[in-house]
Parts: structure tokens; sequence; C-alpha cells
């Protein structure tokens, strides 16, 4: 499973066999369905100040708006009782559990469930989410024996990020594994080529190109004439006559 943000890399994710792609709703159109192929797709729902939704009509809105463009099914890491309305009106949800980073005030950036106590939390979330009828769940930097039990033990389909190699699926940003950013790198991210600095050199080709560009213009050799749209003498010489130039 990838998270991915443009045509190009769900088009990718498509041609190298990528089964399943998680598109947050501000990326997902008709072109980025149609780029996915035979992708399942996963969009994105999210919460509150992170995507102006609020309420459970708010996210059936969204939802429904979404299944015509051909979202396969949705991530939502609202409340349960959101969470429900959408399973209840046949939405297929995927919730997230362990470390979610709409609720990072209340963990902090870290693993979730390294104590008995946290690890029954995790369990119990779980839990309720089967309760409401979400077919899975994402979870996120949980230890590894942990991550293989709760998948072991629930119906849901658990999408591993950072959750051990127990959990149903792999689950990773493109940009990781791609290597387009800098600073941080997650524990669990791994890179497997780097663009990022593909990108810097195609950047200073760019600022190269626009910078050749000006002094062609400056000292008058472009536009050349192949450049330009050609006008027969006499056409123009008439049209002169006719301003009486």
């Amino acid at each position: 499973m990838l998270y991915v943000t443009t045509l190009e890399e769900a088009a990718a994710a498509d041609a190298a066999g990528i089964h399943m792609l998680s598109i947050e709703s501000r990326f997902f159109t008709p072109e980025m369905r149609e780029a996915a192929g035979r992708c399942f797709v996963q969009v994105g729902l999210p919460f509150g100040p992170y995507g102006g939704l609020a309420t459970a009509e708010d996210y059936l809105r969204a939802a429904f708006r979404f299944t015509a463009m051909g979202g396969d099914c949705f991530y939502c890491a609202a409340s349960l009782d959101i969470q429900k309305a959408l399973c209840d009106n046949h939405m297929p949800v995927v919730a997230h559990v362990g470390l979610i980073p709409s609720y990072i005030t209340f963990t902090g950036w870290r693993a979730v469930g390294k104590t008995a106590a946290e690890a029954r939390s995790v369990w119990d979330h779980v839990k309720q989410l089967e309760a409401i009828g979400c077919f899975g769940a994402e979870l996120e930097v949980v230890p590894d024996r942990l991550g293989a039990l709760i998948s072991q033990n629930t119906p849901m389909i658990m999408l591993g990020m950072g959750a051990g190699p127990g959990a149903d699926a792999q689950y990773l940003f493109a940009e990781d594994v791609l290597g387009c950013t800098d600073g941080h790198k997650p524990r669990h991210a791994k890179t497997y080529r780097t663009f990022a600095a593909e990108y810097a050199r195609l950047q200073t080709e760019r600022i190269a190109a626009f910078r050749e560009f000006i002094a062609d213009v400056n000292a008058g050799s472009y536009p050349e004439p192949q450049h330009n749209v050609a006008m027969a003498d006499a056409e123009f010489a008439a049209f002169k006559a006719d301003l009486g130039l």
C-alpha cells in the first residue's frame, strides 16, 4: 500500500503492481482514479481542521461525492459516531489505531502500545471499530508483536505502517519510498530511490533555462524568424495604406 499525491505516482503504482493506494481527498480527482488503474483506492477524508469536515453529514456528503468519482473505500479518523454513520450508510471505512496523527496532542510523536495498559487501549479501540462496522484500520507505529496479535485476532484488514511484518499489508508514503523529503525519517520508512537529488538537479536546470531565455530576449536573439508568423509583403503594404501610413 502506498500514499500517493500525483498522477505519475498513481500510474507508477498501478504499473508496478501495488495493490492499494491512499489518496487524500484534496488530491483525488477522476484523473487520479484513472491513473490508479487496477489499484484499490482509499480516499482520505481528513479530520476537522485538516479537511474542513466536522459533522457526520459532512463526511457522508464527501464520501458519496468521492464514490461517484470511483473511490473504493474511505479513510476516516473522526469519532466513533461519525465512523458508524458512514458504515451504517454502506460506506466502506478504514479507521486508524495506534499513533493517530490527528490525535497527536494526546500521544506525541512516539510508538503507541509499548506498555500492557497502552496495548490494551489499542486492542479495545480495534474492537470498538469492529463493532461499528469498519472493514479495516491503519495500524501505525505499534510494537511488532502487538501488530501481529491484533491482525490475527480481528476480521478487519490491518494496514501496517511501522507495525511489523504481522500486519495484513505494508503501508508507506511514496515520498519516503522515493526519497523526496529532507529532515526526519521515520523508523519504518525505507527509501528505494533518491529523487531529492534529481529534483534538485532539475531545479538547477530550470533556473539555468530561464536565465538563458532572459539573456536571449535581452540580446534580441529570441524570437528568431522561425518563431514568428509571416505576412505577405502585399498584404502588409495594403494594411499600411489603409491606415494612411
